[in-house]
């Protein structure tokens, strides 16, 4: 893509959006325009189309909702021809429930993250919620130790917020600090200099724990966040400041946890108990 893919970086970067954001719809784009071999210009409204439907045949629905979205910003914003992709909708994704790991699990997951600098970067996802971009980004002044919060900054659509600070966090924190020494202000330093630990290498270090803490159990650094949600509202935690924590904008997407939270499934009478006493089952049917 060349110049054209400079120009779409900065319309992201301008518009602020996330770097893993900008790296997907980066990588889309390039898709498509390889694709064709020509100016994205010189390609046409049905040409359009019909990529997007074979698209549809050979990835999955959350798939080409990525790729729609970079290809309407590419010729919203960067190309400035919104007619090309009036009529390019995204697809209908289903909501499928998350895994959730029970405390137990995710216990057994922690201590067998190695090395201790990713052990820390996890426990803080999973400790307070955060997002593993969030995690990974820490400053050392975002830990207020005296006020017992974590300050979270340009969380998802550029949102601060402040968190818990577990005193088992505080208290792993402060054993890896004595022992890696970071240099201020980054917490969690990755291997070049000024940068933050990479989420790859998180990701890596978490799928090795899972391996040897023995878990079948599909895990990412985001089923972290879902097993935070999912054991605050099983302990008795309010939904609304469940969604402080987490930094939903919408209500909708924590109420999510009210479905996959056991403890809740279990606690709800079914309407079967309410409706005066069963029939008697005896043998090969119901008693008269």
């Amino acid at each position: 893509m060349g110049i054209l893919r400079d120009r779409m970086h900065d319309d992201l970067k301008l518009k602020n959006y996330a770097p893993g954001t900008v790296e997907h719809y980066l990588r889309c784009a390039q898709v498509f325009v390889e694709r064709f071999g020509i100016s994205p210009l010189e390609i046409g409204e049905q040409a359009i189309r019909e990529y997007v439907l074979a698209l549809a045949k050979e990835r999955s629905p959350s798939t080409v909702k990525m790729h729609v979205a970079a290809i309407r910003f590419l010729y919203v914003v960067t190309l400035r021809s919104p007619e090309r992709v009036v009529g390019l909708h995204f697809p209908k994704v289903p909501r499928r429930l998350p895994d959730i790991l029970s405390r137990e699990e995710v216990w057994r997951l922690l201590e067998a993250i190695e090395p201790p600098k990713y052990r820390a970067v996890l426990m803080a996802a999973y400790g307070a919620g955060m997002r593993i971009s969030e995690a990974c980004s820490l400053l050392t002044t975002d830990i207020d130790s005296g006020r017992g919060v974590i300050h979270v900054r340009d969380g998802k659509r550029n949102r601060d917020r402040y968190v818990m600070l577990s005193p088992v966090l505080l208290a792993t924190l402060r054993a890896y600090w004595k022992l890696y020494r970071p240099a201020v202000p980054i917490l969690f330093p990755g291997e070049r200099p000024q940068t933050c630990v990479s989420h790859k290498a998180v990701r890596l270090a978490l799928h090795e724990g899972r391996a040897r803490a023995g878990i079948t159990k599909r895990v990412t650094p985001h089923c972290l966040r879902h097993a935070f949600a999912t054991h605050l509202l099983e302990d008795g935690g309010d939904i609304r400041t469940i969604q402080a924590l987490l930094g939903h904008g919408s209500i909708r997407s924590t109420a999510i946890y009210t479905q996959v939270s056991v403890a809740h499934v279990c606690k709800t009478p079914s309407p079967l108990d309410r409706i005066g006493r069963p029939a008697q089952v005896s043998g090969g049917g119901a008693t008269q």
